[in-house]
């Protein structure tokens, strides 16, 4: 079992920054692809960013290519999704999952999520 913990959410203005973060809780973090996935209110949970275990491959939704960058630090088992020129499109709870091989199809492990808010 993983568990996963998504951190720094928050209410920014569009054209604003912020940082999420998710730590795991297994040393086998590395044997996971980790992605980011989003929902916003009345909408179906969408793909945003992925990145291989190793940190070598990364693969990105059109709608956030250029503005937002994946990262993993497997020494401290999280991962990090920076988000740069926010729009209010992108409010939404944001949610980690870890899954296996690359490209991943399914999705083992969830975190809580936490909510991003930009304001226009």
């Amino acid at each position: 079992q993983v568990q996963l913990v998504e951190s720094g959410g928050g209410l920014v203005q569009a054209g604003g920054s912020l940082r999420l973060s998710c730590a795991a809780s297994r040393r086998t973090f590395t044997s996971y692809t980790m992605n980011w996935f989003r929902q916003a209110p009345g909408k179906e949970r969408e793909f945003v960013a992925a990145i291989s275990w190793s940190g070598s491959s990364t693969t990105y939704a059109d709608s956030v290519k250029g503005r937002f960058t994946i990262s993993r630090d497997n020494a401290k088992n999280t991962v990090s999704l920076q988000m740069s020129r926010l729009k209010p499109e992108d409010t939404a709870v944001y949610y980690c999952a870890a899954s296996r091989g690359w490209p991943s199809y399914a999705y083992d492990y969830w975190g809580q999520g936490t909510q991003v808010t930009v304001s226009s």
